[in-house]
């Protein structure tokens, strides 16, 4: 048997269920195809792929090249679109079948049957994706799965699930004849048209893309420093690596198995004990289940305006609001400082993304696809299930039943960030400010925030003043 394997986003070789299934053939040709249309502006004026983003698939990318070239393999990366690539190299090559990993959002869903429409006779072979649980393991249909996270996680809860992931092989079948001569570099970021973003001392994420610095951090983070023990504590933070596991940008690529995290958690337990940080890590990452099987029962209704409540209403406009909020120019320091440490490092944490969500929606009355999207371009762990059902959740038209899920701005800066040193790292035009009065620059005078280069919030809601500086 003569094979190709599609990678997608599935850059790892351990416990991958289609490299296992294709480790039989005579010759495998691994390939990756990168799409250029993902560089264009969609619907809602953002990229689907962002520099950091790219930075991090490219970084990705070589890491499984390498893993690759080990075992006796390599990666065939090329550009454009799927549905052409793959017919053409099945043509080419003279392979005889396709195996790749199931996809869960519409859009990837549909290219996999039209580049299965156009292999014709050859069969194309789709082997469980990188959820944690998949079809067989559910207690119940689909359909019939709770839309409401509480009884999703009580009804999983009820029978342990044991994971046993797939080892990552000694060695892999040869690449076909001919195959080498399509071998070429990995593009870079600029000849991508992207530029090379700089590297910045204080991101929260200061790590590769790749499976190696997957395991790595896993190992760390259940093992060495066994900072997962401290995770329901420190999961709020703001500052720094160790606040979170930080596996999701490995998790979204698929550098990382999800079975492979919680079969270690598990392990973790069983040698030290269980507590309510590493349970708290497993609700995590039922989380991410639940967001995606909620994906695949609804469709492309998450990504409407209405999201799965089509009778609720959403904010629909989009103003020059919305352009001060992506570029960290609102007024309100906390959202502000996070927004720029989205566009400097691809990365914000769950609590900034909650925050900067509910202040989009909630007071400055955007549509939240808009902020969805940008997330999509800019954030390296963009998952579909997860951001858009993140977004859908906070908007008020996702499954859950609770509305108005509202985030007091100035309240979650006070809390999460007390001395104000989350807001001094990101807003450096800030730094000659008293402590006291860097979450509330609103209150100086005009002609106080012009010296500072820093734009004025023109209105306060009333809902702050609980949490004014005394002396305002």
């Amino acid at each position: 048997m003569r094979a190709l394997l599609w990678f997608k986003n599935d850059l790892r070789l351990d416990d991958h269920p289609a490299l296992q299934a294709s480790l039989q053939a005579q010759c495998l040709l691994p390939v990756y195809v990168l799409d250029p249309a993902l560089l264009q502006r969609g619907e809602f004026g953002s990229r689907r792929l962002g520099v950091h983003r790219a930075r991090f698939l490219l970084e990705s990318l070589a890491a499984l090249d390498s893993a690759l070239r080990r075992r006796g393999s390599h990666l065939l990366v090329l550009p454009g679109s799927a549905e052409k690539v793959i017919p053409e190299l099945v043509e080419q090559l003279q392979l005889q079948q396709v195996f790749t990993l199931q996809e869960i959002a519409p859009d990837e869903r549909a290219l996999v049957t039209r580049v299965a429409r156009r292999l014709g006779s050859t069969p194309l072979h789709q082997s469980a994706d990188n959820s944690l649980l998949r079809a067989e393991d559910l207690p119940c249909t689909v359909a019939e799965l709770p839309q409401v996270f509480t009884q999703f996680r009580n009804l999983v809860e009820e029978r342990l699930q044991v994971f046993q992931p797939s080892v990552i092989p000694n060695s892999l079948p040869p690449l076909p004849a001919n195959a080498e001569a399509l071998l070429h570099p990995l593009p870079s970021l600029s000849q991508m048209g992207l530029g090379e973003p700089l590297s910045v001392a204080a991101s929260a994420f200061p790590f590769a893309g790749g499976e190696p610095a997957a395991l790595a951090r896993l190992r760390d983070y259940l093992w060495s420093s066994q900072a997962v023990r401290q995770y329901k504590e420190t999961r709020n933070g703001l500052i720094g690596s160790e606040y979170s596991s930080k596996f999701s940008p490995w998790l979204a690529n698929g550098c990382l198995s999800a079975r492979r995290v919680v079969a270690e958690l598990r392990r973790h337990e069983a040698q030290f004990g269980r507590n309510d940080s590493t349970y708290w890590l497993w609700v995590e990452m039922l989380w991410r289940d639940f967001f995606r099987w909620t994906l695949v029962r609804h469709g492309s209704a998450l990504f409407k305006a209405g999201g799965l409540k089509a009778t609720e209403r959403a904010p629909s406009a989009v103003d020059e609001r919305f352009e001060q909020w992506c570029q960290g120019r609102t007024g309100m320091p906390l959202v502000d400082a996070n927004m720029r440490e989205l566009a400097t490092t691809g990365f914000m944490s769950n609590r900034g993304r909650q925050i900067v969500a509910s202040y989009l929606i909630n007071d400055l009355q955007q549509d939240w696809r808009h902020g969805a999207a940008w997330f999509e371009e800019h954030l390296i762990d963009y998952d579909p299930a997860s951001n858009w059902g993140n977004w859908a959740y906070l908007a008020g038209v996702g499954s859950d039943p609770r509305r108005n899920r509202i985030f007091n701005a100035l309240r979650q800066a006070r809390e999460y960030d007390p001395d104000a040193a989350y807001v001094s790292l990101w807003l450096p035009e800030l730094h000659a400010l008293p402590v006291h009065l860097r979450h509330t620059p609103f209150l100086l005078s005009r002609l106080q925030l012009d010296a500072l280069h820093y734009p004025r919030l023109e209105q306060i809601p009333e809902t702050w003043q609980p949490y004014l500086p005394q002396v305002a």
